[in-house]
């Protein structure tokens, strides 16, 4: 797939692994021994570029800006058949589900798929051995050695076909583009009529301590969409492939919030029973339009037993409580962490 698709998290990263440390030429001396044999130690191997799944990882955002990786050298090898220290590997943390290619050949190296495993994408160059590997019966002081082998630089890709986290439900115009608009980098169409979101825009959301997480914004679907009705057949079936879903109700809605909130629960349930067992959280849109009173008042009337906050995209509010509510949910009930 490529960079542009809306379903990838993509980075492009350069991997130089360290080159080995060079074999020692020592020869044996001390107060005793004036003319001692070969104990020169091997070089030491260079860094290894690493990459390592880490299941508490959602997407490749933390690397998006990291172009260059450096791994360490060895150290070359010392007398006393001591060895050279090996050098500082880099290890890149990623998601379950991450695939490396060669950015060149497009071809594809390996998938992370456990959390811990670790893959070496570009190996650091062999320590050279010391000089007391070369000694033989008729050449018993060698005086030369192996140097290290250099290091490599190969450009790579690191692609992650993205699963949503959280998937947003909601009516068209409940605000749910324009949420998607403020907590991540994507870009969706944005005006104020039924159905301007046609296809499901993807949005990776920043998170704290470099963390991040997937939100999908799936077309809005109405009253009888699990019949067909409207767009909303079609797009129902995104819903199936995400963790927790973010109910989205307008604070300026016809109905009451609780209502509006069963009408979507009934319209999922209808579809795929299965769905109404996914984690929930409810946030209230447009909250910028009520005053204290009134948002006290539509507490007391918000459905029992799901995690609730009243945001408002526009103005910025409850923004950071709906990401923390987010990514408890995320967390406490998540495939990936089993």
């Amino acid at each position: 797939m490529s960079q542009g698709s809306n379903f990838v998290d993509y980075v492009k990263i350069c991997c130089r692994s360290g080159k080995g440390g060079a074999g020692s030429t020592h020869l044996h001396r001390d107060k005793f021994t004036a003319t001692g044999g070969p104990d020169g130690g091997d070089g030491g191997r260079g860094g290894h570029v690493i990459i390592k799944g880490n299941a508490q990882l959602w997407t490749l955002l933390h690397l998006k800006y990291r172009k260059h990786v450096i791994a360490g050298d060895g150290e070359g090898g010392g007398s006393s058949l001591r060895s050279g220290k090996t050098g500082r590997d880099e290890i890149l943390e990623v998601p379950l589900g991450t695939i490396a290619k060669n950015a060149e050949t497009d071809e594809i190296l390996f998938e992370i798929t456990k959390d811990g495993e670790t893959k070496i994408i570009t190996p650091g160059g062999r320590g050279g051995q010391g000089n007391w590997h070369f000694k033989t019966p008729t050449l018993q002081t060698p005086r030369f050695a192996q140097p290290g082998e250099p290091g490599q630089e190969v450009w790579n890709v690191l692609e992650l076909k993205l699963l949503a986290d959280v998937g947003l439900v909601g009516f068209p115009n409940a605000g749910k583009s324009t949420l998607l608009s403020v907590v991540s980098a994507a870009k969706p169409e944005i005006a104020d009529y039924a159905f301007t979101t046609i296809v499901p825009n993807l949005g990776i959301v920043a998170y704290r301590d470099n963390k991040s997480f997937v939100m999908a914004d799936i077309p809005g679907i109405i009253e009888g969409a699990s019949q067909g009705k409207g767009l909303g057949f079609r797009f129902l079936r995104h819903i199936e492939r995400n963790s927790v879903l973010l109910f989205m109700v307008p604070a300026d809605t016809n109905r009451t919030i609780k209502e509006e909130y069963d009408i979507l629960l009934r319209e999922l349930e209808e579809y795929n029973p299965e769905l109404i067992h996914k984690p929930r959280v409810l946030a209230v849109t447009k909250g910028d339009l009520l005053d204290d009173e009134l948002q006290q008042e539509m507490m007391a009337e918000l459905p029992k037993g799901i995690p609730s906050v009243f945001i408002s995209s526009v103005a910025q509010k409850g923004i950071t409580e709906l990401k923390d509510l987010l990514w408890k949910e995320i967390n406490a009930d998540s495939p990936k962490e089993k």
